[in-house]
């Protein structure tokens, strides 16, 4: 099957700050025929996180930076359409990390068939994804989560937050979530059952509000956000806390070095575990956690919202949105 015109979207040119429309193009280019061995994705859904933000600057880092005038990457389902691989069939549903395009050949090394589950595929790419991974992984084994332990969960509204309160609450932990509205923290206590939410947009005392909503202190804090969300949260740590760090979404679009939390020292005093974490290296665990996880799906014990944009072109529309806090849950693009 020769396609004529597979949309693309290509990095134009490396961000300075936040990202603009003008730093993306949509292009417009052919896919051969397969050949012996390979086989032809229709992409059917992409995912946009925030990580990809990392990628745009060349510089050294736990993965390489996207190249500029060539299509990004990130993760994906699609839906095989042509085979010449035994290991794969036509109408096959598949995920891998070749999203920002339309079409995909692959000699299938790189494609994971999507199991028999009875939630819709694109949740392959959110709650039984990698952002739901990065909540089970980063909570349960970096934050060595304790029943009865008290939680703080920043951007806990978004794809990985979100899972994280729930998790946190089903292990029978007090738990608060930092978001960035008013509608955000309505959806974290009455349809997460999160114990208190704190609107950072409106606090004017961050620590104060915290210490607020934590009267017993924080055992663990899983961060997605950095800055000011940090310091705060290290001022009401308790002894022996730990800290997850998956994210620090704060400083992804800072143009020049951000100065770090003043208290830093809390960190000795209080004898606290700070360990950093990428889900990647603890992706051999993938198979248990997407058994329990779809178990909790089902027994409506976890909940999940998407916030969908339509179109391989309102893909850069999307991942821009990340950064002003317009998804709810895991934010998708659907291309088909």
């Amino acid at each position: 099957m020769y396609i004529k015109n597979n949309q693309e979207i290509h990095l134009q040119r490396r961000p300075s700050g936040m990202p603009v429309a003008e730093d993306f193009k949509l292009v417009s280019t052919p896919v051969a025929e397969v050949k012996k061995g390979e086989v032809l994705v229709k992409n059917l859904w992409m995912s946009v996180d925030p990580y990809m933000r990392g990628r745009m600057i060349e510089r050294k880092s736990y993965v390489a930076p996207f190249a500029l005038g060539a299509v990004l990457e990130g993760g994906a389902v699609g839906e095989v359409v042509e085979s010449d691989n035994p290991a794969f069939t036509v109408g096959q549903k598949v995920a891998h990390m070749s999203g920002w395009r339309e079409y995909y050949i692959s000699k299938g090394e790189d494609l994971q068939p999507l199991p028999e589950s009875p939630v819709p595929e694109q949740a392959f790419l959110g709650v039984l994804g990698m952002p739901g991974m990065t909540a089970y992984t980063g909570l349960l084994k970096i934050g060595e989560l304790k029943e009865g332990d008290n939680v703080f969960v920043s951007a806990a509204s978004g794809a990985v937050g979100s899972i994280v309160c729930q998790i946190a609450k089903l292990k029978g932990c007090f738990v608060v979530g930092s978001v960035g509205s008013d509608v955000k923290a309505e959806y974290l206590t009455s349809e997460l059952g999160v114990d208190a939410a704190i609107n950072y947009k409106t606090s004017e005392d961050l620590s104060a509000d915290l210490k607020a909503a934590c009267p017993n202190g924080i055992d663990v804090y899983f961060e997605n956000v950095g800055g000011a969300h940090l310091e705060a949260a290290l001022n009401v740590m308790n002894d022996h806390g730990r800290i997850a760090v998956c994210g620090m979404i704060d400083q992804y679009n800072a143009e020049a070095p951000v100065p770090g939390p003043t208290n830093l020292a809390q960190i000795i005093i209080k004898k606290l575990k700070v360990q950093g974490f990428i889900v990647f290296e603890h992706w051999d665990e993938y198979p248990a956690f997407v058994q329990q996880m779809s178990q909790w799906i089902l027994e409506e014990k976890i909940h999940y919202r998407e916030t969908v944009y339509e179109g391989i072109e309102s893909a850069p529309e999307a991942f821009m949105g990340l950064f002003s806090g317009k998804n709810t849950g895991k934010m998708l693009v659907k291309l088909a």
